[in-house]
Formats: structure tokens, sequence, C-alpha cells
């Protein structure tokens, strides 16, 4: 069985579009585009290279291929690990309008996304990362597919712009299993899916009773 895990950068309040370039992503006039890169630094980059050098093959969206396609292939120094697995490890693409793959190893996925994913997760292997794509992930997550969140969490608030938990994502409960702090602010929070979401009832003076969202005891 692969793990899907889901990794991305985001706001305080909760936005992931464009973190690395005033151009990554203008849709809806988005104006903050590299909000990420003044918190850049050593530690987050060397953590970023482990993380990366777990993955067996990685999962898509058309935008986020396209923006890897058009840069990562370009670096061919076999010291940049990073580059090395993304240019040779087996890429699978979330999309309507493509019908070819330049990128090398890469695939699109042809039918019901989720149902294709689901038989990427029930394969041997190891994980199966999600970098940004931030519409494919809405449809992860509304499926209950991601096993795992690994956020980047940065000390700035935009206001504006495309948030990891939108519309249609299921209630469930996840499970905080590492934390790492760069000299810059960053935070990193690493959370295992963990079960249904759990309720709680509090009364002054009274001891606090926990039910299972899907269980009608109390």
């Amino acid at each position: 069985m692969r793990k899907l895990v889901a990794g991305t950068f985001l706001t305080l309040d909760g936005v992931m579009q464009a973190p690395g370039g005033p151009d990554e992503d203008r849709d809806g006039g988005f104006r903050h585009g590299g909000w990420l890169v003044p918190y850049f630094d050593e530690k987050f980059g060397a953590i970023m290279t482990e993380w990366t050098l777990r993955a067996d093959a990685f999962l898509l969206g058309r935008k986020t291929y396209e923006i890897f396609a058009g840069s990562w292939p370009n670096s061919t120094d076999p010291a940049d690990e990073i580059a090395t697995a993304l240019n040779t490890r087996p890429k699978f693409v979330a999309s309507r309008t493509l019908d070819t793959l330049a990128w090398s190893n890469s695939i699109l996925l042809k039918g019901d996304l989720a149902e294709e994913v689901a038989k990427l997760k029930v394969q041997d292997g190891g994980e199966i990362q999600v970098h940004g794509s931030g519409q494919l992930l809405q449809t992860l997550l509304k499926h209950d597919l991601v096993d795992t969140l690994r956020l980047w969490q940065f000390p700035v608030v935009l206001g504006t712009g495309k948030r990891l938990f939108g519309a249609g994502t299921i209630p469930c409960g996840f499970r905080l299993v590492d934390t790492q702090q760069t000299v810059t602010g960053a935070v990193l929070h690493v959370y295992e899916r963990d079960g249904n979401l759990k309720y709680g009832e509090m009364e002054v003076g009274q001891e606090a009773v926990i039910f299972d969202a899907n269980s009608a005891q109390r």
C-alpha cells in the first residue's frame, strides 16, 4: 500500500496560492505571489530535500505540472537531489485539458480522478507526494484520499487567495506527529489521518464528555 502525502505552504490565514513568485498564479487578481521567499533558509531547504527524497512518485495538478515541467528539467546537476528526484521518478498528472506530457516519466491520469488515485494507493511502493496543486487537493480531501499532511506555515496574513481547505472538505481527524521551526519563523506541522471527527461537551464543574462524530452514543 502506498501512502498519499500532501505537502503545501500556508499563510497564517490558510492561503496557499503562489508562494514562490509574483507570476506563479494570478487567478482572482492575486497580487501577493512570492510571499514565502523571504522566509527561505538553509534548514527549510534541507527539510524539503529530505521530504522529496522519500517520494516513490509524485501526483500533480495541471498548473503545478506546467510550472515544474518548465523549470526542473533545466537543472541537470546530479548534486541537486530534488531536481534529480523530480526529473527521474514517476509523475502522475491530473488534467482534463492536456493530451500529451513532454516531461520524462510523466503519466496522464484518465477517467475518474478519485478512482484513479485510489488505484495508485493500493499498489506496492512508497510515498505518492502531492506538491502544490490546490485544485487537485480539494478533490483528494473531498474523497478522503490524503493520509499525511506536511504543512509549512509562515508568519504572514494575506486576507485573500486560494485556501487549502475549501468547500467540500470532509470533516475528519488528524494527529500531530512532528513539528519543526526555522529561525525565520516558518513552522512545519506533520499530521497523520486519525479517524472520524470527535466532538465534546463541557460543563463547569463536570467532566468533559467526548463522543465520535458517527456515533449516537455519548
